[in-house]
């Protein structure tokens, strides 16, 4: 009777402990180098860019490349998103190898005004973050924060990863009724090759 009773509460703990992520893995080589989640119709890519702008997850020795953080706004309705603090998360652009972690290519230095809304568009508006793994800059705005390049070296021949994992939420209005759309969490990892 003991035995099941421990039973029962280990999994009670177990099953409460457990939160629902709905993950993205992008593989080194993969045909599609972005990963996407789409929750009604609010759709929200992570990807690495090349020094020419591509998407990809191969990269050569010495070349600099960028974390791309964008959300597109697909409804009828244009939305409020005053949710910055994704790129204040310790592991967002936070480069990792075999245990090792390389850190991150900015520092957060401020916001440019507190938490202020700003309407991300419909049919196909954007807001989106870009951040250079090399960054010489001392000072740089960005959705509505300000950071500092931390001027990270180049990284070596090898296998990296990204990741980080996100709540995002939009505030929505239609004139009257006012509610807050969340994605739930959201986990985001690309697997890339410095070669």
């Amino acid at each position: 009777m003991r035995y099941q009773i421990s039973l029962i509460i280990f999994i009670i703990i177990v099953f409460a402990g457990c939160e629902d992520i709905d993950e993205f893995v992008v593989d080194v080589l993969a045909e599609d180098p972005v990963a996407v989640h789409e929750i009604d119709r609010i759709k929200i890519s992570f990807c690495l860019l090349n020094e020419m702008g591509d998407s990809t997850t191969v990269f050569e020795q010495g070349e600099n490349f960028s974390f791309r953080l964008r959300i597109e706004n697909n409804t009828e309705e244009s939305l409020p998103f005053y949710d910055y603090d994704v790129y204040r998360l310790n592991d967002f652009c936070k480069v990792r190898s075999k245990g090792k972690d390389y850190g991150k290519p900015f520092k957060f230095l401020r916001y440019s005004m507190t938490k202020e809304m700003r309407w991300i568009f419909s049919n196909g508006g954007q807001a989106g973050f870009i951040a250079p793994w090399h960054d010489e800059r001392i000072e740089f705005p960005m959705m509505h924060g300000y950071f500092e390049g931390l001027n990270q070296p180049y990284l070596r021949k090898g296998e990296y990863y990204t990741e980080f994992a996100y709540n995002f939420s939009f505030g929505y209005s239609n004139g009257k009724l006012a509610k807050e759309i969340e994605t739930g969490k959201l986990a985001f990892r690309i697997n890339f090759r410095i070669q």
